[in-house]
């Protein structure tokens, strides 16, 4: 037995009291990488909200309309400015969080396992992130201006008020942030052998149709916006067969023929 065995399986004979131990160090490290991230949102919040109400505020120039978000609530701004800088903390911790998460549950994996768990982690994040801005650099002002065309469209003047703006953009943000997830669960599901490529190619126009069906109803009812969540969420999805292909399927095929020759 390798040193590696035998570690795991000394972690797996952990007792109950150890993986409690353990899910309390876990907790705790997260909770430190989110209090931090906090104290860093917090001292650049201004900035934060500048840059979330940056999409409305194009959007209403460009209508000709008032660009000023509204507050019923005499202590909305505090209120607001702390729950944008928990929101945008727990974003950016987002991966950190993940991370001990998936420390946590390595214990009882193979070590060959946990180096796919270390790689994955951070690729979560960052597909995360990129499905969160590209909500905000992409697809929030045009989700916007059909939402606020139509509505002068039936003569209806809308009143916005900052909660219910700030619940749409993180909310919106964490659609697509789940959406770039695709590649990744591709390769997972791939890797531990619970789908083959033969079946990912094969039914491939049933999960383009799924991701259409997910972003009619995660966006507006505006064509544009739900092709621009579910093509990324396409273009991803082949990129997930990709890395199935390269790092499941061909050191499988190779394995195959050198045993033919054996």
């Amino acid at each position: 037995m390798s040193e590696e065995e035998r570690q795991l399986d000394r972690d797996r004979q952990m007792s109950f009291g150890d993986h409690l131990e353990e899910f309390r160090q876990r907790l705790i490290y997260a909770l430190i990488g989110l209090v931090i991230a906090l104290v860093v949102c917090m001292v650049f919040g201004k900035f934060i909200f500048d840059f979330l109400q940056h999409p409305y505020v194009r959007v209403m120039k460009d209508l000709g309309k008032d660009t000023e978000i509204y507050t019923h609530d005499p202590a909305g701004g505090i209120l607001i400015y702390v729950r944008v800088c928990l929101y945008t903390a727990i974003l950016f911790s987002g991966p950190w969080i993940l991370y001990q998460f998936w420390q946590f549950i390595a214990v009882g994996l193979y070590p060959s396992e946990r180096r796919y768990v270390h790689a994955s982690v951070p690729f979560s994040g960052a597909l995360f992130l990129g499905g969160a801005f590209f909500f905000v650099f992409v697809v929030c002002e045009k989700m916007l201006a059909f939402f606020f065309g139509f509505n002068s469209w039936i003569g209806i003047e809308e009143q916005i008020t900052m909660p219910l703006y700030i619940k749409f953009m993180t909310t919106m943000m964490l659609v697509f942030g789940i959406g770039f997830q695709t590649p990744l669960v591709v390769f997972v599901l791939g890797k531990i052998g619970l789908v083959s490529l033969k079946t990912f190619n094969h039914y491939r126009r049933h999960v383009i149709l799924g991701m259409l069906i997910f972003a009619a109803l995660a966006t507006s009812p505006s064509p544009v916006d739900q092709v621009l969540l579910a093509v990324p969420m396409w273009l991803l999805y082949e990129l997930g067969i990709v890395l199935v292909w390269y790092f499941v399927e061909r050191p499988k095929r190779r394995a195959d023929d050198g045993e033919e020759w054996d």
